[in-house]
């Protein structure tokens, strides 16, 4: 999900894939599925799309807000910055998943959930429910919902609404023992599992370490993730560090000031057992990435940047000498700082929460989707400027010598940076294999089957819209009846 941001979403990165010519053939899926899509009694599925991928308005002046072909008149994508993290709000409300989009008026409306959605109705053979007036009668089933939700926030709010919405869908159909099944791209497979592992439980006050009561597996049969990064993605850290830009056309979609005002964001960064941070000599580093010094110590972020925080309250650049107010020019730079200590710290204990040792109900199914064929980020490469002292992180694999005189091939430090993936997530992340190796009893892979792992050649954005990978999560979604 072309390289974009974690796990997440946008698949505006692949403007030119759909244009290439496949070598492989796809499977007939009206064929496959012709008598199969006609059985009556499926039980009801859930789509939950990535990062980025629900639209996001205004609430009063009804004003787009994500996605957007110009900048919006009333309300930027930034979340208000305070160290109370859930009274950090706006006007902004999540509507509908994102089908389709544009980003520029000269570039082309490119697909983006549209595929799967058209697969659930034309070869599932379901039919769009409500949520607010949901068709009592048919008891739910037949249906697909979408979870559409503000990305922007905490991942646990997310999963809690979720629960939440849920149980009032079941209250409606009258039906308390409904399960579904979800269908989860990216950072939508992390809050499936929270709310799985949690229900509606929100993460320990105190700081201690969450233990998993499974309250929310009641609700659910087989989740299906597609490229879901289970144990976070670097390209998270490239996001904070230098915003995303679409492809070679420079159009800055997301900046990494309004990165960084996002709790979800940081839940998306490697979690610690699994970050991969190198010397210049190549040797293992370890970073505390929940520690705001090590922010401050490798510039890291807009946070750590001198002059994002010229702009908040009483610095020399929160008025212009016209006389114009930034942004953040009414906010104290002690809560910018007590934000940043309160978001790192959440991150911490999101990760803590789904790394938890536990097992998992033998109700419940997972499916792993994802890709391998890409090189993806999975580390980072730490040097220090010896024109400035400053710190430099390093992403791209190149030649370059080290303070010592030695030089360091290309190769040598892509092995260090890259991984298998499908450009966002790796296959060890979406497999959490780093927690099977250090003897976890993680809660979707200590099992006798611990998860269906299915791969396809396919990158992030796409694997939902992947005829292949439809071919599989249909079969096992039409072979069950409620």
């Amino acid at each position: 999900m072309t390289r974009i941001i974690p796990f997440v979403f946008v698949a505006l990165a692949l403007l030119f894939t759909g244009c290439l010519p496949k070598a492989r053939r796809a499977p007939d899926l009206d064929a496959i599925f012709a008598q199969s899509k006609l059985r009556q009694g499926k039980r009801p599925v859930i789509i939950i799309p990535g990062i980025l991928g629900s639209e996001l308005v205004n609430g009063e002046t009804k004003e787009r807000v994500w996605i957007y072909l110009t900048t919006p008149k009333t309300d930027g994508l930034s979340l208000p910055i305070s160290p109370d993290l859930r009274k950090n709000r706006d006007r902004i409300v999540a509507t509908r998943i994102i089908e389709r989009a544009r980003v520029s008026s000269f570039l082309p409306e490119v697909s983006i959930y549209e595929a799967l959605i058209r697969a659930m109705e034309n070869y599932g053979g379901y039919t769009k429910g409500d949520w607010d007036n949901p068709d009592a009668a048919g008891g739910g089933l037949d249906k697909y919902y979408v979870f559409a939700y503000d990305w922007r926030r905490d991942n646990v709010e997310n999963a809690q609404l979720l629960v939440r919405k849920i149980r009032e869908l079941k209250q409606k159909l009258g039906s308390p023992d409904l399960r579904f099944n979800i269908i989860a791209h990216s950072m939508g497979g992390l809050i499936t599992r929270y709310a799985a592992m949690y229900g509606d439980a929100d993460l320990p006050a105190d700081g201690s370490a969450p233990v998993p009561n499974w309250a929310g597996a009641r609700h659910f049969d087989k989740i299906f993730m597609f490229g879901t990064p289970n144990e976070g993605s670097m390209q998270t850290m490239k996001l904070l560090l230098r915003g995303y830009s679409i492809g070679g056309f420079d159009i800055s979609v997301l900046n990494r000031e309004v990165a960084l005002t996002s709790p979800a964001v940081f839940q998306l960064l490697p979690h610690q057992r699994t970050a991969r941070f190198f010397d210049e000599e190549l040797n293992p580093l370890t970073v505390d990435l929940y520690d705001p010094e090590t922010w401050r110590k490798y510039g890291w972020s807009a946070w750590a940047d001198p002059a994002f925080r010229n702009k908040f309250a009483g610095q020399p650049g929160a008025v212009s000498a016209g006389g114009r107010k930034s942004e953040f020019a009414d906010v104290p730079l002690a809560d910018l700082d007590g934000y940043f200590v309160n978001v790192l710290n959440r991150a911490r204990l999101f990760h803590a929460a789904l790394d938890a040792d536990t097992a998992v109900p033998p109700s419940l199914s997972f499916f792993a989707f994802g890709s391998d064929c890409d090189p993806t980020q999975d580390g980072a490469i730490l040097r220090k400027s010896a024109k400035t002292g400053l710190w430099q992180t390093m992403f791209s694999a190149r030649d370059y010598q080290t303070a010592g005189g030695r030089t360091i091939r290309e190769s040598d430090a892509a092995a260090k940076l890259y991984a298998p993936g499908d450009t966002i997530v790796t296959r060890r992340s979406l497999l959490a294999e780093t927690l099977i190796d250090q003897n976890y009893r993680n809660s979707i892979f200590r099992r006798s089957l611990p998860v269906t792992s299915i791969f396809s050649c396919e990158t992030h954005n796409e694997l939902p819209n992947s005829k292949i990978l439809q071919d599989n999560f249909l079969t096992a979604l039409l072979q069950e009846l409620k």
